[in-house]
């Protein structure tokens, strides 16, 4: 596994956290998001970490935003589950052009085999492609960012990032 993995050249991140519940002080998930890629040579400036309610509108005029700016990916925290009010992943299905299965369903092993057993059949992550732009919707809990991030996202970032700029 590479854990550490330095990237060729500066990648541009924003962070989204969907929640009804959390606000800057409080939102674990978004906070590890930018503890994990620091380590990384990865920008996330302060108008791209975001937290807005639960609400697919609300998510997709977000995301549109910063899909028209120089960012190369976006992570999404949050909103992932089967509850009435968990959809982030309408909002990101409804925009992305290419869909990376392999996440999703890599997620849902490692979280089945190292973290939650048969409860991860409930994860609805999902990563994809918009306009040579990555996205990411994971859970927002900690070890569900951790996992995401050290086991999936960082080892393949710039790898991801170099092919939807050929």
């Amino acid at each position: 596994m590479h854990t550490n993995v330095k990237l060729d050249r500066n990648i541009r991140c924003a962070v989204l956290t969907v929640s009804d519940t959390r606000d800057y002080e409080t939102d674990k998930g978004g906070k590890l998001v930018k503890e994990l890629l620091s380590t990384l040579n990865v920008t996330i400036t302060e108008s791209h970490y975001k937290i807005v309610k639960d609400e697919q509108t609300v998510i997709t005029e977000q995301l549109k935003r910063w899909l028209v700016e120089d960012i190369d990916v976006i992570i999404t925290t949050g909103g992932t589950g089967i509850a009435q009010r968990d959809v982030t992943i309408e909002a990101v299905s409804s925009l992305i052009t290419k869909e990376i299965e392999g996440f999703g369903e890599l997620f849902r092993y490692l979280s089945y085999t190292e973290d939650v057993g048969t409860r991860a059949l409930l994860s609805r992550a999902i990563a994809g492609t918009v306009n040579n732009k990555l996205i990411f919707s994971i859970p927002g809990s900690t070890g569900a960012v951790k996992l995401a991030l050290n086991k999936l996202i960082k080892p393949e970032l710039n790898h991801l990032v170099q092919e939807i700029t050929k």
